[in-house]
């Protein structure tokens, strides 16, 4: 009977390659926690299975048959074999895989994005990506109604209950025009008041934090707004801003990566608006999760 087509028990296996290595029945029941009868059953059933004797045992000594040193070849093969499967497949069950979806703008997207994605890619291949694009604003909302597992915007001044927040970098917010037509004169940018900005067009964000920083700026200097357009999204700002319809405000890290800069400028408007902290929203109940878990810290090991 071809040894190869028997399927045997692993722990008989095991057994055999003891008492093959130490020919002694007492010791091997000894190292292998079983009795000298259940050995002794165990290579019984071996050699009823193979059809031929494995062992030569008289009063004195135990040793292997020629079946047997066949068997124990055969065996090891197996045994190796079982031990290589098995710590494959450990390996595999540690390998993170599943799906993440990811929240950000456009901008984000393309600029230090870039570098997280890379660098997670090659350390958890099997975890898929899902990205979804859009108004920035919107990054704490849609993890908070589990849209997203993680999403990339500008902190809020007051960071909801239940969310973390992890820096990524920071950047300036700007007062910018067109390069033509000149929307601003001297007087304006020095005296910013109700009477030199009645009547300077604005185009701002819906909402977000450049909106209420805007607000908050207007209010300050008395300034009631000539709203020309609301819109969503920094990148829609600045194109209509490079086209004369208005000024407007965006993060500068919008103005770095935009093929519209060289139509832009900007203006140096005291006291400036407070900083962006821009970084990575996830709720805190879902940083156990070993996929979010996995991103988050490589995103903190990526930060400038």
């Amino acid at each position: 009977m071809p040894i190869c087509e028997t399927q045997m028990d692993s722990h008989a296996l095991s057994l055999f390659l003891s008492l093959a290595d130490n020919l002694h029945f007492g010791k091997t029941s000894r190292e292998q926690h079983v009795s000298p009868s259940a050995l002794s059953r165990s290579i019984k059933q071996l050699e009823d299975e193979v059809g031929a004797p494995l062992f030569v045992r008289d009063n004195r000594s135990v040793r292997l048959t020629r079946e047997g040193q066949q068997f124990r070849e055969y065996a090891s093969d197996v045994m190796n074999g079982w031990q290589a499967i098995r710590q494959t497949f450990k390996q595999d069950q540690l390998v993170l895989h599943g799906e993440l979806s990811l929240y950000c703008s456009v901008t984000a997207s393309y600029s230090f994005l870039y570098e997280i994605l890379s660098s997670f890619r090659q350390d958890y291949p099997r975890i898929e990506m899902k990205l979804h694009t859009g108004d920035p604003a919107k990054a704490v909302e849609r993890v908070q109604q589990g849209l997203e597992d993680l999403a990339i915007g500008a902190r809020p001044d007051n960071l909801p209950a239940g969310v973390e927040f992890q820096s990524i970098t920071r950047s300036a917010l700007r007062f910018i025009g067109p390069q033509s037509p000149q929307l601003l004169n001297e007087e304006q940018l020095k005296n910013p008041g109700a009477d030199t900005w009645q009547d300077v067009p604005l185009i701002l964000s819906e909402e977000g934090l450049a909106r209420t920083r805007t607000d908050r700026w207007l209010k300050h200097h008395n300034v009631k707004p000539h709203i020309y357009a609301q819109v969503s999204g920094n990148e829609a700002i600045v194109s209509m801003v490079s086209l004369g319809f208005g000024i407007g405000v965006v993060p500068q890290i919008v103005l770095d990566n935009s093929p519209l800069a060289a139509r832009i400028r900007l203006y140096d408007i005291q006291p400036p608006l407070t900083d962006y902290d821009i970084g990575l929203f996830a709720l805190h109940k879902r940083l156990k999760d070993p996929l979010i878990a996995a991103f988050w810290n490589r995103s903190s090991e990526s930060r400038p």
